[in-house]
């Protein structure tokens, strides 16, 4: 048996919606003194065609303490989870494109992101866009209330990062999808319809949320804390945002 595809759009919502209409919200995490929320406060949004635009130029979210809330500077959370059906394999697929602004020759000093995000388990499977190159990303993190299995051959939390450096423009629109055959426990990255990277022995991943985001990696200095913003920023758009669970 094999389910349609759901079309995951909406973005409408972002700027106007009833609490029970969005399928999109800010993301964010609670933190000690409440609750951090990945936005950019002078952020401009632009919904056309259900394609979400999204330009924050410079960034200036940063977080001295927790890099996982340093490295987001502006994120929306699908208010749907998905999951493969044991067994079975969970497909999503979306466009994205991606124009940094007054970056360095770093792919991780700024760039659009996607992300598939089983929170429970602190599971975060990326792709990361910018200028002229991209990163697949397969990671789990210590995020607030996630429980991740200690295990004997591997490290409980890691981030697993793949590069890819000429093969996109400032701006450029590409097709991406991920592919998480949960029977085989195999994982794929695609782009424009070429897989980019293969994982075997994939953990069983759980209901997920999809992400899309503006973003930085640039690790805290101890002592001096972030050092991710220096008048740099992103443009971002996202469409044809698409999910298939498929039965065997």
């Amino acid at each position: 048996m094999t389910s349609e595809w759901i079309d995951v759009g909406g973005f409408g919502c972002l700027i106007s919606a009833e609490p029970a209409e969005r399928t999109w919200v800010p993301a964010g995490f609670p933190v000690a003194s409440g609750f951090w929320t990945f936005r950019e406060p002078d952020a401009v949004v632009i919904v056309q065609n259900d394609r979400l635009r999204v330009a924050a130029v410079p960034f200036t979210r940063s977080h001295d303490e927790l890099q996982f809330l340093d490295n987001a500077k502006h994120m929306y959370f699908s208010t749907r989870a998905f999951e493969a059906p044991k067994g079975g394999r969970l497909s999503v697929e979306w466009d994205m494109a991606a124009q940094i602004v007054g970056g360095r020759d770093d792919l991780y000093d700024g760039f659009v992101s996607f992300h598939l995000m089983d929170l429970a388990a602190g599971v975060a499977i990326d792709v990361f866009a910018a200028n002229r190159a991209i990163a697949t990303v397969y990671a789990r993190l210590p995020f607030p209330g996630a429980s991740a299995p200690r295990n004997d051959t591997g490290p409980r939390y890691f981030s697993l990062f793949d590069e890819f450096r000429g093969v996109t423009e400032p701006g450029q629109p590409h097709r991406y999808a991920l592919v998480y055959d949960r029977g085989e426990a195999t994982l794929e990255w695609h782009m424009d319809g070429r897989c980019l990277k293969r994982e075997v022995a994939v953990p069983d991943l759980g209901p997920a949320l999809l992400a899309v985001g503006l973003m930085t990696e640039r690790d805290i200095v101890p002592g001096k804390g972030s050092v991710s913003c220096h008048g740099q920023g992103a443009v971002a758009t996202w469409g044809g945002i698409r999910v298939k669970a498929e039965a065997r």
